[in-house]
């Protein structure tokens, strides 16, 4: 396998390994073998839309899911637009999202004409919970998105107990929970729908875009198969209804299958790395996301709150240790979605300063995170910034 870093010159002349944020190559390196192998067969049975190979992921994701369907589509946004549209929610409907997601997910409400109901979450786990929802339930609401952020699942059997009563449906926004359990049930099996997005730097990613929709609804399966597929019924060359062109490729279908049974030990491996980054860094300034009790978080992302985000990144990157930010500028702070109105959410805007995500990714070696931990501490006790 190999390193997840390269040799550098910090400043100052200290020869020292650089941490990326996010080693791929490192990942895949092992499995290269097994990817020219499944291209060589799909290529020679010209299966690259359909086919064995999309049948077969399909199968597998369903069953690791614990759910009855699984259609394989072009991305994670259209997967969560497909779900809205299967359900029948259009114009004059409501939905209710988390503000601190990525913009894809009130995106795909929009792109149906919805209107996106942005709400505040809760300030431990930054998750969206059954108060935040019921504080925007209106007479316009049709549906909840809940986003199992950063890893972490959301309590969507107590976001159920608020919504079901009123006939409000509930989609799980899987994309950074591949794997994830709560009460031992899997991300997207809790909900009308789940909808997960395969995008390369995800727990399970393909080689390219893709994404699925995973639930027990086989009506609700069939409708986003037909209208994921141009709205072509049973009968070819009859469109029952306008659909659209989003499919999962042969291809990537294939290699999602190559990299799904290592999914679970690359997840413990993620949730080891997140615990040793809690334990070296525990007495320092830095606030984690809480883990709520009988949440199993796969730690797609390694967020943690820090004040003086910038100059903190800025003192990371001069030390070779790569960070990014999930997500500077909240959805409802988007001018995108200015014209929605949400208000001041607290725990979201003031989260949205503070927020930096560390490096976290399954080859990390120990030796990675104890750099990156030193670097950290060494900004507090070298960098006269305030604890």
């Amino acid at each position: 396998m190999s390193p997840s870093y390269s040799s550098s010159t910090r400043p100052g002349g200290d020869e020292r390994r650089t941490v990326s944020f996010c080693d791929l190559p490192a990942l895949h390196q092992p499995l290269m073998a097994e990817f020219h192998h499944r291209f060589d067969e799909l290529a020679a049975a010209a299966a690259f839309v359909g086919g064995e190979w999309l049948d077969r992921f399909e199968r597998e994701w369903a069953r690791y899911c614990g759910v009855d369907h699984a259609i394989g589509v072009a991305n994670g946004t259209d997967a969560i637009e497909l779900v809205l549209r299967g359900i029948g929610i259009g114009p004059g409907d409501e939905v209710i999202v988390p503000a601190n997601t990525f913009i894809a997910t009130p995106a795909a409400v929009v792109a149906i004409g919805a209107t996106p109901r942005f709400v505040d979450v809760d300030p431990g786990t930054l998750l969206v919970t059954p108060t935040n929802v019921l504080s925007a339930i209106g007479p316009a609401t049709a549906a909840v998105i809940v986003v199992h952020l950063y890893g972490q699942m959301v309590d969507v059997e107590s976001v159920m107990s608020v919504t079901e009563p009123r006939g409000i449906v509930v989609i799980e926004d899987a994309a950074q929970a591949h794997g994830a359990t709560f009460r031992g049930a899997r991300a997207g099996s809790l909900g009308r729908a789940g909808t997960f997005s395969f995008y390369p730097s995800k727990n399970l990613g393909a080689l390219g875009d893709g994404g699925a929709v995973v639930t027990d609804d086989a009506a609700l399966a069939e409708r986003i198969r037909v209208l994921g597929n141009h709205g072509r019924g049973r009968i070819v060359g009859i469109h029952v209804e306008v659909g659209r062109n989003s499919r999962l490729d042969g291809i990537q279908a294939a290699f999602l299958s190559v990299k799904l049974p290592n999914l679970d030990r690359e997840n413990r491996r993620r949730r080891a790395a997140a615990e040793r980054y809690r334990r070296r860094l525990s007495d320092l300034p830095i606030s984690f996301p809480e883990v709520q009790p009988g949440a199993e978080p796969v730690h797609h992302l390694m967020v943690v709150q820090v004040n003086g985000r910038d100059r903190f990144q800025r003192w990371l990157a001069d030390r070779h240790i790569e960070t990014s930010v999930h997500y500077p500028v909240p959805c409802h702070r988007q001018p995108a979605f200015e014209r929605f109105g949400s208000g001041y959410l607290p725990i979201v805007e003031r989260a949205a300063d503070r927020l930096v995500s560390l490096p976290l990714f399954p080859t990390m070696t120990d030796d990675d995170i104890d750099l990156v931990c030193e670097v950290a501490r060494a900004f507090w006790t070298r960098s006269g910034a305030s604890r």
